[in-house]
């Protein structure tokens, strides 16, 4: 006769009841993916503190998020306007648990590309893409919940592809260095049970990335080399983000999930 294994929970994994309470900075939480995991946030009782450089939007979001929030205008890029977002949101929160590093924007750089308007486009891709995410990180820390924390980078299934389209060559770049960032961070705060993961988003046309204006063919031809038949929405990263910012994702860190509906994989 079989015998049915079963083992005891040793935690609660509801992640309405594991994030309840929590504290939390969403960059880039103004619009599309960011937007997203704000609301996902709020809705299961997280204190959102949201940071963008537009204030309309900002302003507009956070007066429709659910729960407690606050705001700051910042570029992610520039030390003292995140440094100064970041602390005085830490005050108005009581302290930090959780930061979401979604701002950054694309860039086209082409092999061919006059190497002068090369460079000016590049610089300003990986400091909006990468840099920010290094600044807003190491801001954030100092006020984590101690001990514990968790760090979540968006990335792009450009890091790991170069690539749908040519011009990708500096977001496919900035977006690699969030992985090689992610995993630094994952080792180096381990010891501290500071968790740091990224989210790699497949095609997610409904986003401010695209210009709000995906042509309908590109969107067919994606969907038919997906598994899953369809392009990808906000929400569907925002669902990754709450799985790990909750205590079944609490044994997570330096991973890479790709949230991409099959488009790629095994890699």
């Amino acid at each position: 006769m079989a015998t049915e294994l079963t083992s005891p929970a040793t935690r609660s994994l509801d992640v309405d009841e594991s994030l309840a309470g929590k504290r939390a900075i969403v960059t880039g939480g103004s619009s599309g993916i960011g937007r997203a995991i704000a609301c996902a946030f709020s809705e299961h009782g997280v204190e959102v503190g949201l940071i963008a450089r537009g204030e309309d939007r900002l302003r507009e979001t956070e007066s429709e998020l659910p729960g407690r929030t606050a705001s700051r205008t910042a570029d992610v890029s520039h030390r003292d306007e995140i440094g100064s977002a970041v602390d005085e949101l830490a005050e108005e929160l009581h302290g930090l648990d959780i930061v979401v590093n979604d701002a950054g924007f694309a860039g086209h750089v082409f092999a061919d590309t006059e190497l002068e308007e090369a460079e000016r486009t590049w610089d300003e891709v990986l400091d909006a893409n990468l840099k920010g995410v290094f600044l807003t990180s190491l801001a954030a820390i100092p006020h984590r919940t101690s001990p514990g924390g968790r760090i979540i980078n968006v990335s792009s299934i450009a890091a790991l592809t170069g690539g749908s389209q040519p011009g990708s060559l500096a977001y496919a770049a900035a977006k690699s260095g969030v992985i090689g960032l992610t995993y630094s961070l994952a080792r180096e705060l381990g010891p501290k049970r500071i968790t740091a993961n990224a989210i790699a988003p497949g095609f997610i046309p409904d986003t401010g990335f695209f210009g709000g204006n995906v042509d309908e063919e590109r969107i067919r031809w994606v969907s038919e080399q997906t598994p899953l038949g369809r392009p990808g929405q906000p929400e569907d990263v925002a669902g990754a983000a709450v799985y790990l910012a909750s205590d079944a994702g609490a044994f997570v860190t330096g991973q890479i999930i790709q949230v991409n509906g099959g488009w790629s994989f095994g890699r």
